[in-house]
C-alpha cells in the first residue's frame, strides 16, 4: 500500500478498539515471569554452554600476546575464541567499530575473547585466567581538547534527526549584531548510558551451517543483516529472534558483541551457547549517548520577536562515527528569519557513541530550552509568552512547507492552566516551603515523526482467530497490544480474538522499534495487510468488498451478513502487505509537540534538588492506546529527571574509559526521586502521517524535560546552571542566604 495522499475516512476512525485504553496483552506473561527474554529460552535450548566475554584493558593500542594456557586448563572449559581463531569476520553496516577486537584495540572493553564452559561460574573463573599483553598507544580521550580542531560534520542518528555540517538561512551574523537584545551562552551535556534493565544477551545454536540466534534487539532486519555480514554467511542461513525485550532505549538498535560471540562460541563449542554481557562491561563495550558542547546565540527585538538564532553543537566519536545531532530541533522549533545551524565532530578513541532515546533532540532541547528561558528573562517576558510569540506554522527554513499539525501553543497554554503557572513568581529565589526553595520551570517538547516502510502478514484461521506476524519488536512499549488493537479494529473482532507474533526474521520486515517511529508505522503496516485480508474475505464470501463492513465478529454487505469465521471454513486465508510512503512528507513537515512543566524544591541547607510534581501535555497525532502511551511518557519524563539531575558517565581522560561503568556508580532515578506525574494528550488525528493518523510519543516525553527541571531550579534558587547534570556541588555555594 502506497500512502501518497492524506488519509480519508477508514475503519480505524470508528475507534471502537483503537484509541481506547487497553492493558498490555503481554503484561501477565511478564509479571508472572513466563515471557522468555533473550537469555531464557529454556524450552528451545535444553543443555546450553555458557560464554563469558573478556574486554580489553586498554583504551587504545594493540594486543602483543595472548596466553590461554591456564584458561584452557580450567575446570569445565569447552572452547575459547579470539580474533586469532575466529576466522575472517566482517563489520556490520550499522557498527562503527568491529565487535571482536584484536590485534588492534579501538576502545576500552572492546571484546577480545569469549570463554565457553559448562557453567557460567566456570566460564567466569576461566576468563579471569586469560592473560593478555598490550602495547598501549596514545589515545584521544578528551572532548574539550579534541573539539578545538574538530571540523564541521553533517550526520544522522539513523532515527530521523540529521543535519548538514552547517545550514544557513538569511544573514545571521548581521542580524545578531543588530539585535537590541542578545543571548550568547554555552551549554554542555555529558556522556550517558542506556542502563536498561535487561542486559545485552543472546543464545546461539547451529544446526549444520544454519544458525538460530535468540537475542535482545530492537531492529530485527538490521541485526539479522549485520550478523550475516559479520560472520560472512548468507542471511538466509540465519534465523534472528527477539520476541521479548527488557528495555533498549536505542542501545539495542544494532548488532552487538553478545550475538556475534554467542554465534562464534557455539560454533567452536559444537553446542548452543548463552552469553549475557556482564553489567560492568556494558557501558564501555556497547554504545552510549555522546557528550555535547553547545553554543547558542539568539537575537530579538525588544517586543520579543526572534530575528537571529544560531546553534552549534560539538561531539566526539570513533573515526567512522557521526555527530550527536543536537541542533535538529533548532531548525524547526521557533521562527526567525536569520539562522545558522552547525555541528562539529571530534575523533575520539572512547567507546562508540550512538543512538540513545531521542538522539539529537534530547540533549539539544536540554540546551535550547534553557536558552529560550534566559532570553525571555532578558526581555522581561513570561517564558511561555515568549515561546508562543515565536511559534510558527511553517518550516522556518522552508516557509513553503507547512507543519501537518502543530499545537505547540495549545500545549503550553493548556499546561499553564493545569499546572497553576499563574502562581509562579517570575523573580527567582522568592518562594520557600520551610527549608526548601521552590520553583517552577517549563520547556517546549519537540520530536520529529519519521515515516518508514513497514510490513505484516495477517491470517484468518478457524474460529475467526486473526493472527498477525511481523518482525516488529516490543521493547516494553506496548507493541503487542496496539498491533492487536489495530487488527481487531480492521477485522471487527475483539482483541482477545487476535494473536500477535513479533520479533522473528522469518516474518515480514517492519519499521522496528526506535526513534518513536515504531508504533505508527508498524500499525500502518498491519492496517495495509488487513485491507488485503478484508478483500480476500469479501471475495471468498461473495461480497462486494467496496461496501463490506466488518463489525462484531460479522461481515456485512448490503442486506447480507455472516460470521467472519465462515470465511475460513474452506481453509485459512493469508494476506501480506506493507505500508510505503510517497512524497507527502516532503510537502508537509511531520513533527510532534508538547510542553513540560516541573516544580522542584532545592534544600537551602544541602543543595539537594527534589522534583515535586510534573506535567506533560502532548500533541502527537491519534493516540492508539492512552494507557500504554501514558506509560511511555511517564517513563520518558523519569529519564528526563535522570538526565537533568544525576546521569553522567565520568571519563578518565588519561586511560580512555568510563569510570562509573555499573549501576552502582551510574545513577538513575528510583521511585523516591519521582513525584506525581500527569500526562495529557490533546485530541489530534494527523491525516498527513499515515492511515492510522498517528505519530509517536515515546521520545517526545523526554525532549525538554531536562531543561524544564533546570529552569525550575533557576526559578527556585536564582542560580543558573548550564552544565548537566545539575548536581548540588554546582550551586551549593551560590544558594541564597538562609536568613
Amino acid at each position: 500500500m502506497k500512502f501518497e495522499t492524506p488519509a480519508g475516512d477508514n475503519p480505524i476512525d470508528r475507534m471502537t478498539v483503537v484509541g481506547r485504553a487497553h492493558a498490555r496483552i503481554d503484561g501477565p506473561l511478564k509479571t508472572t515471569g513466563t515471557a522468555p527474554y533473550a537469555y531464557e529460552h529454556h524450552r528451545e535450548i535444553a543443555d546450553p554452554a555458557y560464554g563469558y566475554v573478556v574486554g580489553a584493558a586498554i583504551g587504545k593500542g594493540r594486543i602483543s600476546a595472548i596466553d590461554l594456557t591456564q584458561a584452557k586448563a580450567a575446570p569445565g572449559v569447552i572452547a575459547i575464541v579470539t580474533a586469532d581463531n575466529a576466522g575472517k569476520l566482517g563489520k556490520g553496516k550499522f557498527n562503527t567499530v568491529k565487535l571482536l577486537g584484536g590485534p588492534e584495540i579501538d576502545h576500552y572493553h572492546q571484546a577480545v575473547a569469549i570463554v565457553v564452559a559448562e557453567t557460567f561460574e566456570q566460564a567466569r573463573a576461566a576468563a579471569a585466567l586469560v592473560r593478555v599483553d598490550y602495547a598501549r598507544a596514545e589515545g584521544r580521550f578528551d572532548l574539550e581538547t579534541a573539539l578545538k580542531t574538530a571540523p564541521l560534520a553533517g550526520g544522522s542518528s539513523d532515527e530521523g534527526s540529521g543535519s548538514p555540517g552547517v545550514d544557513r538561512v538569511g544573514q545571521f551574523e548581521q542580524a545578531f549584531a543588530a539585535a537590541p537584545v542578545k543571548l550568547d551562552a554555552h551549554y554542555s551535556t555529558p556522556d550517558q548510558s542506556h542502563a536498561m534493565m535487561e542486559p545485552f544477551a543472546s543464545i546461539a545454536a547451529w544446526r549444520g551451517d544454519e544458525l538460530t540466534v535468540w537475542t535482545s534487539n530492537q531492529m530485527i532486519a538490521w541485526g539479522h543483516g549485520d550478523l550475516a555480514r559479520t560472520l560472512g554467511i548468507p542471511k538466509e542461513k540465519i534465523r534472528f529472534l527477539s520476541p521479548y525485550i527488557g528495555g533498549g532505549f536505542g542501545g539495542k538498535l544494532f548488532l552487538r558483541t553478545d550475538a556475534v560471540l554467542a554465534a562464534l562460541g557455539a560454533r567452536a563449542a559444537g553446542r548452543p551457547v548463552k552469553v549475557a554481557l556482564q553489567r560492568p562491561l556494558i557501558p564501555n563495550n556497547t554504545t552510549h549517548r555522546p557528550a555535547t558542547r553547545q553554543h547558542i546565540r539568539i537575537g530579538a527585538t525588544k517586543d520579543g520577536t526572534i530575528t537571529a538564532i544560531a546553534h552549534d553543537s560539538g561531539s566526539g566519536d570513533q573515526p567512522d562515527g557521526e555527530p550527536e545531532t543536537a541542533v535538529n530541533q533548532t531548525k524547526l522549533l521557533y521562527a526567525g528569519a536569520n539562522r545558522r545551524i552547525s555541528m562539529h565532530l571530534a575523533v575520539l578513541d572512547l567507546p562508540e557513541g550512538n543512538a540513545m532515546r531521542a538522539p539529537g533532540e534530547a540533549p539539544g532541547m536540554m540546551a535550547l530550552e534553557i536558552a529560550i528561558d534566559e532570553m525571555a528573562e532578558k526581555l522581561g517576558m513570561d517564558p511561555i509568552a515568549f515561546r508562543i510569540k515565536n511559534d510558527t506554522q511553517v518550516d522556518p527554513e522552508k516557509p513553503e512547507r507547512r507543519f501537518s499539525e502543530r499545537q505547540l501553543a495549545r500545549c503550553l497554554e493548556d499546561g499553564a492552566k493545569r499546572f497553576g503557572w499563574s502562581r509562579r513568581n517570575p523573580k527567582p529565589a522568592q518562594v520557600r516551603d520551610g527549608r526548601w526553595l521552590v520553583g517552577m520551570g517549563v520547556a517546549a517538547a519537540f520530536r520529529n515523526h519519521i515515516n518508514m516502510a513497514s510490513g505484516a502478514r495477517v491470517r484468518l484461521g478457524q474460529g475467526g482467530v486473526v493472527t498477525v506476524e511481523t518482525d516488529m519488536t516490543d521493547i516494553g512499549t506496548g507493541s503487542y497490544t496496539i498491533i492487536a488493537q489495530t487488527a481487531a479494529e480492521m477485522m471487527g473482532v475483539p482483541v482477545d480474538a487476535v494473536v500477535v507474533k513479533l520479533g522473528d526474521s522469518r516474518f515480514p520486515v517492519s519499521a522496528g522499534s526506535g526513534g518513536q517511529f515504531g508504533a505508527a508505522n508498524a500499525t500502518a503496516g498491519v492496517y495495509a495487510a488487513c485491507v488485503k485480508l478484508r478483500e480476500a474475505v469479501a471475495q471468498r464470501l461473495g461480497f462486494n468488498s467496496a461496501d463490506t463492513v466488518f463489525e462484531g465478529g460479522k461481515v456485512r454487505s448490503g442486506n447480507r451478513s455472516t460470521d467472519l469465521a465462515q470465511a475460513a471454513n474452506a481453509g485459512e486465508l493469508v494476506a501480506e502487505d506493507k505500508i510505503e510512503f510517497g512524497k507527502l512528507g516532503d510537502t508537509y513537515q511531520l513533527s510532534t509537540f508538547g510542553a513540560h512543566f516541573v516544580e522542584v524544591g532545592v534544600d537551602a541547607f544541602t543543595g539537594v534538588t527534589r522534583v515535586r510534581r510534573m506535567l506533560a501535555v502532548c500533541a502527537a497525532g491519534r493516540i492508539l492506546n492512552p494507557q500504554t502511551a501514558r506509560s511511555q511518557v511517564i517513563g520518558a519524563m523519569t529519564m528526563g529527571v535522570g538526565g537533568a539531575l544525576m546521569e553522567e558517565l565520568a571519563v578518565d581522560t588519561r586511560f580512555g574509559f568510563f569510570v562509573n561503568h555499573d549501576l552502582a556508580g551510574y545513577e538513575v532515578p528510583v521511585h523516591a526521586d519521582i513525584p506525581h506525574q500527569e500526562v495529557v494528550f490533546l485530541d489530534e488525528a494527523d491525516d498527513k502521517a499515515n492511515p492510522m493518523k498517528a505519530k509517536g510519543v515515546g521520545e517526545l516525553g523526554l525532549c525538554g524535560v531536562g531543561a524544564a527541571v533546570a529552569n525550575a531550579v533557576y526559578n527556585a534558587t536564582g542560580v543558573r546552571i548550564r552544565d548537566y547534570p545539575i548536581t548540588l556541588d554546582k550551586h551549593l555555594e551560590r544558594l541564597p542566604a538562609l536568613v
